[in-house]
């Protein structure tokens, strides 16, 4: 069977539409961006139990007394969490791709139970829609987007998408027909029968289908946060990649509260939108005895209470909006004010540079955003001008493929630390085992396997392609790929048990200075020689940010100060890297105006 080259065909597809379609990739990206930032204003700029108070009315309002106490009490235990602002960039991001979905998902929806060749020409593409791995959907939209919420946002709509139109097609066709003839025979209007008899009747499943189409979006938040869409898919992302368990945990509470609010509340939203759910709440009104745990309050009384809320709201965030404003300390940089984007993956020396270089230009005066991303939408987003700076440029071997493909479309602000090394290693304690050549024949005493990091690392991309090769390894040995937090975790779980495991790591690394690790030596060179760790930007940073291109190209770090940066950000915790390199810093007096000096 010839092979059929069809990846070849969507990559040539996908850079014709770049050239020539990039204005309407532009529009779209302003458009869904806008969207989003104005809805993250609206729910992220008030104080957090404000806002809290005004879901718990909303609450109170399609459910209950009872349920909007517990609305209230979710809402404050996910600010007691550190996770309000991303918890509401989530529900943000859930609400912006609900809304579109359901207003393509529903007409569609309408045509399809109005003509069975629609519906059959549609049913295979919702198929691929909702089959397709999610994965999948970020791939052109960070090609055509770049990071942010757009990519997240398409992804979720088009996920999302397929129950919208399913369950509204359903609806209708479920329509009691003798119903349909009737209207028809009094004379009524395609459209009156439409608006009047079957949506009506039909509202109940349109609406089953409109909390899936919610139930499916928030659950695409992981994968958002993949793409930099930002929120607790950031913070889910960030806790898999560095096996964060604490962290995982909280976002993940985070994300149920939102789950469970959002369902409840959508599935409450059709008993007042539908005529029978409003006959259905009406009997269960009149059968309740307890009048307090069952209250709902009117919707005057509710309207008032989070208008009300929502002036106090307001009225806060004017008279704290002058608290706010930075003020000229006499050693801010002359770029202060301005914002810089700053991009890491989840690397030891990546996460320590760049939360030390995030204190040193707050205390200069900028807007530094740090954003975690793979190495791969990281450098795209560089060349495509989404981001500023990332500061783990390991070349001229390890970031070689996205060297020269992006390289054109970056600034090399020179290296910062060097040499460096990649190796393979295994714990003290495995004998016989003392170099590369020394794994052939030795499978079995390792399962078969060398545990990985990111399959799109370029240090993977070495081993397989050479030092396998060079060795006679090939076939023998499985690569696995995973991430550093897990190719770590297995390798700290093989030596609690004393168990034989050969890992992939570099130097330098905290890892050495807290296990007893044997290095394999490499004779035949095939890891090439030691690299240097770069700071690579955008194009055209240099001429935008003189001052603190100036800044990055004199950084540098020695090896002990490294380490020492490492081991208090390990030794801080996770979700406390910022506050660790702060401490390091004051730790260490001299280093911020050396690293960034002001007259």
């Amino acid at each position: 069977m010839p092979r059929i080259h069809f990846g070849d065909w969507v990559e040539s597809a996908v850079d014709w539409l770049q050239s020539h379609l990039g204005w309407l990739f532009d529009l779209v990206n302003v458009v869904l961006d806008g969207m989003y930032d104005g809805a993250v204003a609206v729910l992220g700029g008030a104080e957090p139990l404000l806002m809290a108070a005004i879901l718990a009315v909303i609450a109170a309002w399609l459910r209950g007394l009872l349920p909007g106490v517990l609305a209230f009490v979710g809402l404050a235990l996910i600010d007691a969490l550190g996770l309000w602002q991303d918890a509401m960039d989530t529900l943000s991001l859930v609400l912006v791709a609900a809304v579109i979905t359901v207003v393509i998902a529903v007409p569609l929806g309408i045509w399809a139970a109005g003509s069975k060749r629609v519906s059959s020409l549609l049913r295979p593409v919702l198929d691929v829609m909702q089959t397709m791995p999610a994965f999948i959907y970020l791939i052109p939209g960070v090609m055509f987007f770049g990071v942010g919420s757009t990519p997240g946002l398409l992804a979720t709509i088009i996920f999302a998408m397929p129950p919208g139109v399913r369950m509204t097609e359903l609806g209708i066709r479920q329509v009691d027909p003798e119903l349909v003839e009737a209207a028809t025979a009094f004379g009524t209007s395609p459209r009156d029968r439409l608006t009047r008899v079957q949506l009506p009747l039909a509202l109940p499943t349109i609406m089953a289908g409109v909390n899936q189409v919610i139930m499916l979006a928030l659950s695409m938040v992981v994968i958002g946060g993949m793409a930099g869409a930002g929120g607790l898919g950031e913070q889910v992302y960030s806790a898999i990649t560095q096996l964060k368990v604490g962290l995982a945990a909280e976002s993940g509470v985070a994300v149920v509260i939102l789950a469970m609010y959002l369902d409840r509340m959508t599935g409450a939203l059709n008993e007042r939108v539908s005529p029978l759910g409003r006959r259905a709440l009406a009997k269960a009104a009149a059968a309740r005895r307890s009048a307090l745990v069952h209250y709902r309050p009117a919707g005057a009384v509710a309207v008032v209470g989070v208008v009300v809320l929502a002036l106090v709201a307001g009225g806060l965030n004017w008279a704290g909006s002058g608290d706010a404003e930075a003020t000229a300390n006499g050693r801010q940089g002359r770029d202060a004010g301005k914002t810089v984007d700053l991009g890491y993956f989840p690397w030891d020396e990546a996460i320590a540079a760049t939360y030390l270089w995030q204190n040193v230009l707050e205390d200069r005066g900028y807007r530094p955003k740090v954003r975690q991303l793979d190495p791969g939408p990281l450098y795209s987003s560089l060349a495509g001008g989404q981001m500023d700076v990332q500061l783990d440029a390991w070349l001229p071997t390890t970031h070689k493929a996205y060297w020269d493909k992006y390289g054109s479309r970056l600034e090399d602000l020179g290296s910062w630390y060097g040499p460096t090394s990649l190796e393979l290693t295994v714990p003290s304690y495995v004998k016989g085992v003392d170099s590369l050549a020394d794994l052939k024949g030795q499978s079995a005493k390792f399962g078969g396997k060398i545990i990985g990091i990111e399959a799109s690392a370029g240090m993977m991309g070495t081993l397989n392609s050479r030092v396998l090769k060079a060795y006679g390894l090939q076939g023998e040995y499985k690569v696995v790929s995973s991430s550093t937090s897990s190719m770590l975790a297995e390798l700290d779980r093989a030596i609690k048990k004393k168990e034989p495991v050969v890992v992939t790591l570099w130097s330098p690394h905290w890892a050495y200075g807290k296990y007893d690790l044997k290095k394999l030596k490499d004779p035949e060179g095939a890891w090439g020689k030691g690299e240097q760790i770069h700071t690579v930007a955008r194009k055209g940073f240099s001429d935008e940010f003189p001052e603190l291109a100036g800044w990055l190209k004199d950084f540098k770090l020695t090896e002990e100060q490294l380490a020492s940066l490492e081991v208090a950000i390990q030794k801080g915790g996770a979700g406390n890297e910022k506050e660790s390199a702060r401490t390091w810093l004051d730790a260490h007096p001299g280093i911020e105006d050396k690293m960034a000096p002001v007259s």
